[in-house]
C-alpha cells in the first residue's frame, strides 16, 4: 500500500494525476460553532431542510431536493442558502492542505466552497467556475485570474490559461469571487447538455487532461449525477484512483471499470496519515 500512495504522491508532483474532490471530505468536518458539513447526498438535504428528513423521492438525491426547495421559494432562495452553508466559519481539511502541498497545476473540486481558494490566496492563479442556464452563450464556465497584490478576481479570456501554473476548476460553483452554484436537478440537466456539447471547460483543459490519471477524494460514484459529470470532466482519461473504504455497489464497480480507475481500500482518514 505504501509503493501506492508514493507512486500517486510522484504522479501529482509531476502533473501526470490530477486530485479530484468530492463532496465526501467533508465527512470530519465541523464548522466552528459545532455544526457538521455536508458530506454526502443525505446530510446535504438535511442541511438545505433545516435538519428535516423529505420525503423518500426527494430523499434520493440532493439535487432532486434542491429542485423541490428551488420550485417552492425560487432560484435565489436557493442559492443564497447555499452560499450561507459554505460561508460559515470552518478550517480546510487536512487533505485540502496535504494536496497543495503537492504543487499540481491542474486541481478540480466539485464542492461549493472556497478553501481551495483560500489556501491559494497567496500566489497566482486561475480559477474556472461552472456556470447553468445561461442564455447568453453556450459555454457553462467563466474563466478568472488571481490578483494576489489585490486579493481580487478578474474574469479573463480562456487564453490565459495556456501559460497559468496553478488552474483551479469548480465546475459546481463557488462562494468567490461570487456566489453561483450548480445546485438542484434544472442546473445538472442544462450543465450536462452543454458538457456532452463540449462546452462544460476551456478548450486548453481538453488538450491537457487527456492521458492523465485521477485521485478521486471523498467521491461517490453510487448517484447518476455523479457518474455523469466525473465522465465530462475526465475524458481521455488513463486511468486513476478512488480512495474508499467502502464496499461498491454495481454501478459504482461498472463505472471503475470503465475507467480503468484502481481502488484504494482505505478510508480517507486512513490515507491521509499515510499521505503526509
Amino acid at each position: 500500500m505504501n509503493d501506492v500512495i508514493e507512486t500517486i504522491k510522484k504522479e501529482l508532483r509531476n502533473q501526470t494525476t490530477v486530485p479530484y474532490f468530492g463532496l465526501g471530505i467533508f465527512a470530519q468536518t465541523q464548522t466552528k460553532s459545532g455544526e457538521q458539513m455536508p458530506y454526502d447526498s443525505d446530510s446535504m438535504i438535511y442541511m438545505l431542510n433545516d435538519g428535516r428528513e423529505m420525503s423518500k423521492r426527494l430523499m434520493f438525491e440532493y439535487s432532486r431536493a434542491a429542485m423541490h426547495l428551488e420550485e417552492r421559494r425560487g432560484v435565489s432562495y436557493l442559492q443564497q442558502l447555499v452560499n450561507h452553508l459554505y460561508t460559515k466559519d470552518y478550517e480546510p481539511t487536512a487533505l485540502h492542505k496535504a494536496i497543495i502541498d503537492m504543487l499540481p497545476r491542474y486541481i478540480i473540486d466539485t464542492n461549493r466552497d472556497p478553501k481551495l481558494q483560500e489556501l491559494l490566496a497567496y500566489e497566482p492563479h486561475c480559477l474556472i467556475i461552472g456556470k447553468s442556464r445561461i442564455t447568453a452563450e453556450k459555454n457553462r464556465y467563466e474563466t478568472y485570474e488571481y490578483d494576489v497584490e489585490n486579493k481580487k478576481y478578474f474574469l479573463v479570456e480562456d487564453d490565459v490559461l495556456d501559460d497559468a501554473k496553478k488552474i483551479l476548476f469548480k465546475p459546481m460553483g463557488s462562494t468567490l469571487p461570487e456566489p453561483t452554484f450548480v445546485m438542484s436537478d434544472a442546473d445538472y440537466v442544462d450543465w450536462l447538455t452543454e458538457a456532452m456539447g463540449g462546452f462544460a471547460l476551456p478548450p486548453v483543459l481538453k488538450s491537457y487532461r487527456k492521458a492523465k490519471k485521477y485521485l478521486f477524494l471523498g467521491t461517490s460514484f453510487d448517484r447518476d449525477t455523479d457518474r455523469m459529470v466525473a465522465n465530462e470532466l475526465t475524458l481521455d482519461l488513463e486511468g486513476g484512483y478512488v480512495i474508499t473504504d467502502k464496499e461498491l455497489g454495481k454501478k459504482e464497480k461498472k463505472f471503475v471499470e470503465k475507467h480503468n480507475l484502481e481502488v484504494i481500500p482505505l478510508s480517507l482518514e486512513e490515507f491521509i496519515k499515510e499521505f503526509i
